[in-house]
């Protein structure tokens, strides 16, 4: 392996772990906190399976970019240029390029969500969000990338420190898309397309649950479970999805009836 390879290897190691983690923060914050949007908000917006679906599915890839930029870290250990400045320049410009391409391309040119479905005025924080989240950690990483790091013993534990942090937040981060909401009293369960009224009523009744609202297919259901049972044998029931059970989709664990 060259050192130009190696020194390649870690540039890039930045600018996904920085992209994986403006996807990670968009999906943690605006999708499940706070429900600003969905990844395809204005497509289908009435079919909470079909948004929480495109989430997961938004999220599984953030953890593929997410687990090649570590690797990426990892195979250029040894990188002549590793400096800590460098590696946080690059996740800030990855970081920011993530909320460039996600208001060019998903806000205005194919328009399948914005910012916040709710406004009056989605330019405003269209506008706000790119540039505090895009065009200033851009700016920030060009910076910081730019500024070289002191060659002595104590630049080189920076170094390592940095490397270890940027591991341990994005390992962090995917770990939070996947994580219960806490205090909450209802569990949201959605059944395979086709089951039964009577298998679902079934399902509910094996984890002593009490049936609290339903759509209009019947296969989407809020219930109340006792503390002792646990939401996750509800997948040996027919479940599908299960809020509060991390996987298939963590997204799900957010959803707001």
């Amino acid at each position: 392996m060259t050192r130009t390879a190696t020194s390649g290897r870690y540039l890039w190691s930045g600018y996904l772990l920085g992209f994986a983690l403006g996807g990670f923060f968009d999906g943690i914050l605006l999708h499940q906190i706070l429900q600003w949007h969905h990844l395809l908000s204005t497509i289908n917006p009435e079919d909470i399976r079909f948004q929480v679906a495109a989430d997961g599915y938004f999220h599984a890839l953030m953890y593929i970019i997410a687990a090649t930029g570590l690797w990426l870290l990892w195979a250029s250990r040894n990188a002549p240029r590793g400096s800590g400045r460098l590696l946080f320049g690059s996740i800030l410009i990855g970081f920011g390029f993530w909320h460039v391409i996600d208001s060019v391309l998903s806000h205005w040119l194919l328009g399948i969500h914005r910012i916040r479905m709710d406004s009056s005025n989605p330019l405003f924080w269209d506008l706000l969000w790119l540039g505090l989240f895009g065009i200033a950690p851009l700016i920030l990483g060009w910076l910081s990338a730019d500024s070289p790091d002191e060659g002595d013993g104590l630049s080189s534990r920076r170094n390592a420190v940095v490397r270890s942090t940027a591991t341990l937040l994005v390992l962090g981060a995917g770990a939070v898309a996947l994580w219960p909401p806490q205090g909450n009293e209802f569990t949201t369960v959605l059944f395979a397309p086709g089951t039964s009224q009577g298998r679902i009523f079934e399902a509910v009744a094996a984890v002593g649950g009490e049936l609290v609202w339903t759509d209009r297919s019947g296969e989407l259901v809020v219930i109340r479970i006792p503390e002792e049972q646990s939401g996750l044998m509800l997948f040996g029931q027919g479940a599908i999805l299960v809020s509060g059970a991390g996987l298939p989709s963590g997204c799900f664990n957010y959803v707001r009836i």
